[in-house]
C-alpha cells in the first residue's frame, strides 16, 4: 500500500519548525544514536537524524530492537534516541524492563495515534493503553499536546532520562500531528 497522503492540518503541524528544533535539541544532549521504524509522525526528524554526519541511524524491523541497541550503545559510551509510533509500544513492554532493571537511560519519542481524529480501529486499543502499559513497566511518561510545547517536554524527558538512568518517553499527542483521513489512504 503506498504511504498516505499527509492531510493539510498536518501539513501546518508540520511547517511549524518543531522536528527542526528537536533535532537541535538531541544534538544539545549529545545523542549519536537515532533507532528508528518508519512513522509518518517523525519523517522529518528522521530525515535530519539521517543527513547529520554525527549521529548514527538505524532503520529497524520492529521497535523492541531498538532498545537493545540503545542500551548497547549506552554501554559504548554513547547516547540514543528511540523514534516510534505508539502502535510499537506494545511491541516493547517485555525489553523495557531490561532498561528499568539495569538503571540504563533510554529516551523515547513517540508519535501518538488512536486518538484525536483516528479513522483506522486497529490502531485506537494500543493508542488508549499507551500511557498505561508504559508506565507500568516503570517509564516515565511525559506528553505534548502542542507543537509549541514539544520542545520543553522532549528536553524534560531527556533530562529525566540521562540524569536518573531510567527510561522515559515523551509522547507527542495525535493533535500535534494532525488525524490522517481515510479518503487520503484510498487515492493511489
Amino acid at each position: 500500500m503506498p504511504s498516505p497522503a499527509i492531510n493539510p492540518d498536518t501539513k501546518a503541524a508540520f511547517t511549524a519548525g518543531w522536528p527542526d528544533k528537536l533535532h537541535a535539541l538531541l544534538k544539545s544532549y549529545d545523542v549519536k544514536q537515532v533507532a528508528y521504524v518508519p512513522d509518518a509522525g517523525h519523517t522529518q526528524l528522521i530525515r535530519h537524524c539521517l543527513a547529520d554526519k554525527e549521529m548514527k541511524t538505524v532503520r529497524l524491523t520492529t521497535e523492541e530492537e531498538g532498545i537493545g541497541q540503545l542500551m548497547g550503545a549506552w554501554l559504548g559510551g554513547e547516547r540514543g534516541v528511540l523514534l516510534m509510533q505508539s502502535s510499537g509500544v506494545g511491541n516493547c513492554i517485555n525489553m523495557l524492563s531490561l532498561s528499568t532493571v539495569c538503571h540504563i537511560p533510554l529516551l523515547m519519542i513517540v508519535t501518538m495515534r488512536g486518538e484525536f481524529g483516528e479513522f483506522n480501529p486497529w490502531q485506537i486499543p494500543m493508542g488508549q493503553g499507551t500511557r498505561a502499559a508504559l508506565e507500568a513497566v516503570g517509564t516515565i511518561v511525559l506528553r505534548a499536546d502542542t507543537a509549541e510545547s514539544l520542545p520543553d517536554v522532549v528536553q524534560a524527558a531527556a533530562k529525566l532520562a540521562f540524569n536518573s538512568s531510567r527510561p522515559v518517553a515523551a509522547l507527542i499527542g495525535q493533535n500535534v500531528l494532525g488525524a490522517k483521513d481515510f479518503k487520503e489512504l484510498t487515492k493511489g
